[in-house]
């Protein structure tokens, strides 16, 4: 089966709110495929969709030729076994030490002995760079360091499918580059699936295989980042050169300034 992940005429709403709308989605194995949009595009919806927090009212979500059912529990916790999430900000548990939080996916889904959890986690902290700052507390390491921890949690288990919900908000350019570099590293060495939300086109472009952009819950255009960097498409324009106006319109919708200045008052 070439794709880990298949959507298929996804249909999802909060109440009477369509989020995502006729969505058909793949992800390839050993691939690192982008999911971009703006801000309430339904990015992050996604994610849950395919772990299972959320059921959808139409359509289908497969990992691995199985139904994302959230109603099965059994089945779905065997389910996101095969996933690892590297949650936005890193939410890391904030009193337990670093190497704890790496431990922590190894204690809670195996039976292993201490002595091989111990191996694993500074093997795993290793390869982010951080075995030598395994007894501190997420307090004492900075941003940056506390997204790589969370990405050597998330890595754990050596999950097929591994995603990250904007792995790259709030850090510093070599923090972002470090990131950058370990998502597309980690995907290579363990063969697995990522999906990775972001708003950042520069750090993601260099490591996607294939891009999806959503505007409105819909998807607006997909292919390649060469492709969507030469796209004539609007929106993709607009978010892949960050111009104020476009599609997405600098003044929310409504009646013109004129007409409310005649009126004497907004409505």
């Amino acid at each position: 089966m070439p794709n880990l992940v298949e959507i298929r005429d996804l249909h999802f709403s909060y109440g009477p709110r369509p989020i995502l709308s006729g969505l058909q989605m793949d992800f390839p194995r050993g691939k690192v495929v982008a999911v971009m949009g703006g801000s309430g595009s339904g990015k992050t919806t996604i994610l849950r969709l395919i772990g299972g927090q959320i059921a959808q009212q139409r359509g289908t979500v497969t990992v691995d030729g199985e139904a994302v059912n959230p109603r099965k529990t059994d089945a779905l916790y065997a389910l996101r076994r095969k996933m690892g999430m590297l949650f936005q900000h890193g939410a890391l548990f904030t009193d337990l030490s670093v190497f704890e939080n790496v431990a922590f996916p190894l204690r809670e889904h195996t039976r292993l002995p201490e002595e091989l959890i111990r191996d694993l986690v500074l093997m795993k902290l290793h390869a982010v760079g951080l075995r030598n700052a395994a007894q501190l507390k997420p307090s004492e390491i900075s941003g940056g360091m506390a997204r790589r921890v969370a990405l050597a949690r998330a890595v754990a288990l050596d999950p097929q499918l591994i995603m990250y919900d904007e792995p790259f908000a709030g850090l510093d350019p070599i923090s972002m580059g470090v990131t950058a570099n370990l998502i597309r590293r980690l995907n290579n060495a363990l063969g697995s699936t990522s999906i990775v939300v972001s708003h950042d086109v520069h750090e993601t472009f260099l490591i996607a295989d294939y891009v999806y952009f959503l505007s409105q819950g819909k998807i607006v255009a997909h292919g390649t980042p060469a492709q969507m960097q030469a796209s004539d498409d609007l929106y993709v324009k607009q978010f892949v050169h960050a111009e104020a106006d476009g599609p997405v319109p600098f003044h929310y919708a409504g009646r013109s300034l004129a007409e409310d200045l005649q009126l004497g008052q907004p409505q």
